[in-house]
C-alpha cells in the first residue's frame, strides 16, 4: 500500500504513466505541461507534474518543466477527486480548485487526461487516503 501523495505515490503513478501505451501515443499529438498542488495534507503540501509532448511523458514530483497549467486545491478536495466522491468537474464549478495558466490547453488535452485516469486506476487501488 501507498499514501496518497508520498514520493512513494507519486513513483508508482510515474511508473504506471510510463507503461501506459496510449498516452504516449497521444504525446504525438498532444503538448501540456501540468503543475499539481495540494496544500495542508497530512504531509504538508506536495507538489508534482504531468508533462505531455513531442512523444514524450513524464509524471513526477516538483512543478512541471514548460508549465502551461496550473491545478491547487485543498487535500481535502483532492482526496475528494481522487476517490470519486467529488466529481472534478464539480469541484471545478464551486471554485475548489484553482486554475492559473491557460485552462483551454486542459480542454485541448481531454483525451490525455482520460488515458491518464487509467494510470491512475492501476495505482489508486493500493492507495491509502490519510
Amino acid at each position: 500500500m501507498v499514501r496518497y501523495l508520498s514520493s512513494e505515490w507519486i513513483d508508482a503513478v510515474g511508473a504506471a504513466v510510463a507503461s501506459t501505451r496510449s498516452i504516449h501515443d497521444l504525446a504525438e499529438t498532444h503538448d501540456i505541461g501540468v503543475t499539481q498542488v495540494v496544500t495542508g495534507g497530512p504531509a504538508g503540501d506536495v507538489t508534482y507534474h504531468l508533462r505531455v509532448g513531442q512523444g514524450s511523458v513524464h509524471f513526477g514530483a516538483g512543478e512541471a518543466p514548460r508549465e502551461d497549467v496550473r491545478l491547487s486545491q485543498s487535500w481535502d478536495t483532492a482526496v475528494g477527486v481522487a476517490t470519486s466522491t467529488l466529481p472534478a468537474q464539480e469541484a471545478l464549478v464551486r471554485g475548489l480548485v484553482k486554475i492559473t495558466g491557460d485552462p483551454t490547453r486542459l480542454v485541448d488535452a481531454a483525451p490525455v487526461f482520460a488515458a491518464l485516469d487509467h494510470a491512475f486506476e492501476k495505482v489508486r487501488t493500493s492507495t491509502i487516503y490519510e
